[in-house]
């Protein structure tokens, strides 16, 4: 199962609405709680299973504008953390992706500036696919990760180096 819930507000610590942390938190984290709760008790009838909670490199080290977000961000990791150890022994695996800066049409919204300054901070020197994600995801999900459990895969060409 994929948790791949993303809801994003910009807003400086200072003007952050209570309506803001609410919308992002109950998608970000409320959902992605809810749905890897319901998929651990499906799983669980089969003692196997792989859950991937996508989360985001701002979960990990924050940007300025996106404290909710980044909140949100890392409580998808820290959920997928605890319930890898809660879920293992029935052999159901639980990680976690956190892309970086991905094509999408998020970044195309962005000034030239802006998105010229998020490239500058990757260090392969470009934005990453969705497909890159993707087969990160894929390969999570598969039994050629068998033995993984618990883990946070960044996918972000080095963004976080």
């Amino acid at each position: 199962m994929v948790n791949n819930a993303a809801y994003c507000r910009n807003a400086l610590l200072g003007m952050i609405s209570l309506e803001m942390i609410r919308a992002v938190i109950d998608t970000n984290l409320v959902g992605t709680l809810l749905h890897l709760q319901e998929a651990s008790r499906l799983m669980a009838r089969n003692r196997r299973g792989s859950i991937i909670n996508v989360a985001s490199i701002i979960g990990r080290f924050g940007d300025i504008g996106l404290t909710v977000y980044a909140a949100s961000k890392a409580g998808v990791i820290g959920m997928a953390l605890a319930a890898a150890k809660e879920l293992a022994p029935l052999n159901i695996r639980v990680n976690a992706v956190a892309p970086g800066f991905i094509d999408t049409a998020l970044a195309q919204k962005l000034s030239p500036e802006n998105y010229q300054r998020r490239i500058a901070s990757i260090r392969m020197g470009r934005i990453g696919t969705a497909e890159e994600v993707a087969k990160a995801i894929v390969f999570l999900a598969s039994d050629m990760s068998s033995y993984i459990t618990g883990q946070v895969l960044g996918v972000d060409g080095g963004m976080s180096v």
